[in-house]
């Protein structure tokens, strides 16, 4: 009987010491935000019944053009990380971007391709596709972009834009549809041109496609979509932590930099900061042969611990009011292949 009384007494006991100790841990705990749980739950997204890329409507009163445009904005509107980052970057990226698309008559949503090539940023695919637009190599040079072992201009977010832009000029004036000018991106104006002759359809969703490409367009239309309407999809964005762009100014360059490194101290920034501004620099040096040649090289000017030469400040200063570059800030990969690339150079022809 002792044993007994004596065995539920430490049970009492344990469990008062359990519940003392889970009590105090449990009021510990930090309260869940309420928003950041409510933007992590899955809800059922509401299609809308009308989208278009450049004004040219999607039929999504086609069952498979529907359901194909719904599993791309599934997959974007619930990966919360990677849509957050690309709308921060939006932010910064898009007026530039939509500047240059302008001036060379090509639509404002071409944007959104920059978006699903590189997530604005400047990746590497698998087989070397670089930058914000993911040019090949050959193809980059094809459309004017210096291409070396010292300066690769698919790095640089404005010079790239302006090349992609050629592109989609050439490409439009063969199909006269925007849309196929987009699916030609990823496949090659050739081989969207094959496509179409070898199934008799003049239509980007009239076309039985290799799966990248048959994503490719929908994946441009379901950023289309959350980008511009976040609240929508309950991605809630405040004005503080958007990407903005920076104060910068340009020296202009016209002859070789033998070390880069002496030159970013000498304008008052680290080596570091000087690669950060100018991914397009691809060593520690920069030789200038064609004495014709110049380049405009990017510095922070309200760096914390940025100590710039007044009259570094002044001479730059009337390089910035001239230079066409002017404002330029900080700088999904499509591994398209090697072959394709090469139609696309040669397409453009």
């Amino acid at each position: 009987m002792k044993n007994i009384q004596s065995t539920a007494i430490l049970i009492i006991l344990l469990g008062l010491i359990g519940y003392h100790f889970y009590e105090k841990f449990e009021k510990k705990e930090p309260p869940i935000n309420a928003e950041l749980r409510y933007s992590m739950e899955a809800f059922n997204i509401d299609l809308p019944e009308y989208v278009e890329f450049c004004g040219e409507p999607a039929p999504l009163k086609e069952h498979e053009v529907r359901e194909r445009f719904d599993r791309e904005m599934h997959a974007n509107v619930f990966w919360h990380s990677n849509t957050y980052l690309m709308l921060k970057r939006a932010n910064r990226w898009f007026p530039r971007i939509e500047k240059i698309l302008e001036a060379n008559g090509i639509p404002a949503d071409f944007k959104y391709l920059a978006v699903i090539e590189s997530a604005l940023t400047n990746v590497i695919s698998p087989v070397g596709a670089t930058g914000f637009w993911q040019f090949m190599k050959g193809t980059g040079k094809e459309f004017d972009l210096e291409i070396n072992s010292e300066v690769d201009e698919r790095y640089d977010p404005i010079k790239s834009t302006e090349a992609a832009a050629k592109y989609l000029k050439r490409a439009y004036k063969k199909f006269g549809s925007w849309t196929l000018v987009a699916a030609s991106y990823n496949m090659g104006i050739t081989g969207v041109e094959r496509s179409l002759n070898r199934q008799k359809a003049d239509s980007y969703y009239d076309l039985a496609l290799n799966n990248e490409t048959a994503r490719y367009v929908f994946r441009i239309l379901a950023i289309k979509e959350i980008f511009e309407n976040t609240d929508k999809y309950h991605f809630k964005l405040k004005k503080q932590n958007l990407y903005y762009p920076e104060d910068l100014r340009y020296v202009e360059v016209q002859e070789s930099i033998p070390d880069l490194v002496d030159f970013a101290l000498k304008e008052g920034v680290s080596y570091k900061t000087l690669k950060f501004y100018n991914p397009w620099l691809r060593d520690k040096s920069l030789h200038i042969k064609n004495k014709k040649k110049s380049y405009q090289i990017a510095i922070p000017v309200n760096l914390p611990d940025a100590s710039v030469p007044e009259e570094t400040l002044l001479t730059t200063n009337k390089i910035d009011s001239l230079s066409p570059m002017k404002n330029m800030t900080d700088t999904l990969v499509n591994a398209r292949t090697e072959a394709v690339e090469e139609e696309k150079s040669e397409a453009a022809l």
